[in-house]
């Protein structure tokens, strides 16, 4: 099927739709082009589910969590009736933003003019407003989006039309089912701010390819890049799975392996994207989740999530072997932050063209052919 995108050329996109042995990557103007981001903000994010949060992080009524996302100021708070809600964090009145952070409250009071919203978003209290002719607080309540829990995740979808995210991933789920992810807890986060397209990200995560100069102290080693391998997909999703060497030792940090993985998961490593940027990473150990909040189409924030059994927050050493695995983690991003730096300088190059794919990046094939089937005209 011919592809159409408004500003790319019908032969750039035939490279990309090409078979993989002769698949080139997405033009240039994919990543520094802000109308094609325009473009995916309404196709990809807005019409689809993205993560905003792990139910531990708002475990008790009264929880909550304040983030942005595409512009948006959103709450998320678990309500006294132990309801999960992601509401906006922006006041009825005169639009100023509610909280910051996160916390525990069971009012949410506006700084402006003291308007005070519940857990459920509706408002409670108008300071002085008594007077104002038809103003009735029980008719203002903060809007809610359309939300799922999914493995421990709440997933929003911006524009309330996407169909159910859970059928879609049914082989996903049982491909991960050994790990519990719905029971795992957030057990560090880190922030780092991004000054490259999201794909430049997500490319990078999703191919082992790099591991031979980028990583080749560190990864390299453990999960050498010829042996990485990808299967076919059976839904909107890429795993790679990286297999460790011989003898390889555990890279995630000291906490205890998960019961019931066999002998090749319990040892090896495994990448995987909901496409479009729902990134997550399988140990033998735990998972690792990184939160991509694009902002632009040149930037976003990446907060990396540390994932493990809810069991282990009991242990003695569960501080110490928290800070190993998030300090390893950060190491091995920075090793990734030196390269997408290279590769967003290269693609703002005039002279840059679209590259070969290598047989080791099929994750970022099938991520293309999605992408081209979301943002085609045709």
């Amino acid at each position: 099927m011919k592809r159409m995108i408004s500003g790319l050329e019908a032969a750039e996109l035939d490279a990309v739709s090409a078979k993989q042995d002769a698949a080139s990557t997405l033009p240039t103007r994919a990543y520094t082009d802000p109308a094609l981001y325009a473009r995916e903000e309404m196709r990809l994010f807005r019409a689809g589910w993205m993560p905003v949060a792990r139910v531990d992080q708002v475990a008790e009524p009264g929880d909550y969590l304040s983030l942005t996302l595409l512009d948006q100021p959103l709450l998320v708070v678990r309500g006294q009736d132990g309801i999960v809600r992601v509401l906006s964090n922006v006041c009825l009145h005169r639009a100023a933003r509610l909280v910051e952070g996160a916390g525990n409250r069971k009012l949410f009071t506006c700084p402006y003019h003291a308007w005070a919203y519940d857990t459920e978003g509706q408002l409670v209290r108008a300071p002085l407003m008594n007077e104002v002719d038809g103003f009735a607080e029980k008719q203002c309540k903060l809007p809610a989006l359309r939300t799922e829990i999914w493995q421990g995740f709440v997933l929003v979808n911006l524009n309330g039309d996407a169909a159910p995210f859970a059928p879609s991933v049914t082989a996903y789920d049982a491909r991960f089912a050994g790990w519990g992810l719905e029971r795992m807890v957030v057990a560090r986060t880190l922030h780092f701010d991004s000054p490259w397209n999201w794909k430049v990200l997500v490319e990078n995560f999703m191919e082992a390819y790099h591991h031979i100069a980028a990583h080749s102290t560190t990864l390299e080693p453990l999960f050498p890049a010829r042996a990485s391998v990808v299967p076919v997909n059976e839904g909107p999703y890429s795993i790679l799975h990286m297999p460790a060497a011989p003898h390889a030792e555990s890279f995630e940090g000291g906490f205890p392996p998960l019961p019931g993985l066999d002998e090749g998961d319990a040892h090896d490593l495994f990448a995987t994207v909901l496409f479009p940027h729902f990134l997550i990473a399988y140990q033998g150990n735990g998972a690792t989740w990184y939160q991509l909040l694009p902002r632009a189409h040149d930037g976003f924030d990446l907060y990396i999530h540390v994932l493990v059994d809810r069991d282990h927050l009991a242990g003695a050493d569960f501080d110490r072997l928290a800070d190993d695995a998030a300090g390893l983690l950060s190491a091995i991003h920075q090793e990734d932050i030196a390269v997408n730096d290279l590769v967003w300088a290269g693609l703002k190059a005039p002279m840059t063209k679209p590259g070969r794919l290598s047989t080791l990046e099929t994750s970022i094939w099938q991520f293309n052919q999605w992408w081209l089937e979301k943002m085609s005209d045709g």
